[in-house]
């Protein structure tokens, strides 16, 4: 699997994606090197999925032959019967589909997705680091220049939605968003990224973001997050408060 679906953080939560990706900004800061982001939204990701082709995954993959023929046989071409004392039915087209908090939910995804950024990888070396949290995609570019970032970031958005499209999948373009990171003293004002040549949106960076949880702001100093998440606690106690008060 490749290190784009976070595998090379050996963890499995939304939290670590997000202090990964903090620690990496500061890191980057310390080179006196810009980060700034773009993430992508996968629209109907599950019932997308074409596994005809994931069948092909599992034996490009090289797992055991008894493995690919098992899930080819159990997501393609299912069918059923209905016996009930001596009447017995035809057969009836059943779809099975990987649906999400299944078992088979977090293997199979990632080994579908992680194809995607296999290819993604050879086609494109400005991003250097492309990750994959399931349906949620999200480019890191690492830069001294704001318009080599924006560049960048323009063509990698493009080779992955040719890909996406040729796997079946859509970017739900709408709820696609850049975010600059940047530790100056003075005003940053970053031009927006123009995705018009593409027959996309032209997207203006916000002065914060949300991502997995986290909320980010410009000097990674997450008052707003501390806020949010303050406000949310106290809420929760005063309704539990009310609660107590009821008969």
């Amino acid at each position: 699997m490749v290190a784009t679906t976070l595998g090379r953080l050996k963890q499995c939560l939304t939290v670590d994606a997000d202090v990964f990706l903090t620690h990496l900004i500061y890191s980057e800061w310390v080179k006196n090197i810009q980060m700034s982001t773009l993430t992508f939204n996968i629209a109907q990701f599950f019932p997308s999925i074409n596994y005809q082709l994931l069948s092909l995954i599992l034996n490009k993959a090289s797992f055991d032959s008894k493995v690919s023929i098992f899930f080819s046989n159990y997501l393609i071409g299912r069918k059923t019967q209905y016996l009930w004392n001596n009447f017995v039915s035809l057969f009836f087209n059943v779809n099975i589909s990987i649906i999400q908090g299944s078992a088979l939910f977090p293997i199979l995804s990632a080994l579908y997705i992680s194809s995607i950024f296999h290819i993604f990888e050879k086609r494109s070396n400005n991003i250097k680091i492309p990750v994959s949290f399931v349906d949620d995609g999200l480019f890191i570019s690492q830069e001294k220049s704001l318009e080599k970032t924006n560049s960048y970031l323009f063509c990698s958005y493009n080779i992955i939605s040719s890909l996406l499209d040729q796997f079946g999948l859509i970017i739900e373009h709408r709820k696609t968003k850049v975010f600059y990171f940047s530790r100056s003293h003075s005003l940053l004002n970053p031009p927006p990224l123009d995705l018009s040549h593409i027959g996309e949106p032209i997207i203006c960076p916000k002065n914060s973001w949300k991502y997995l949880g986290f909320i980010f702001n410009r000097k990674l100093l997450f008052q707003q997050y501390v806020k949010f998440y303050s406000n949310k606690a106290l809420s929760m106690v005063k309704s539990i408060k009310m609660l107590g008060n009821s008969s």
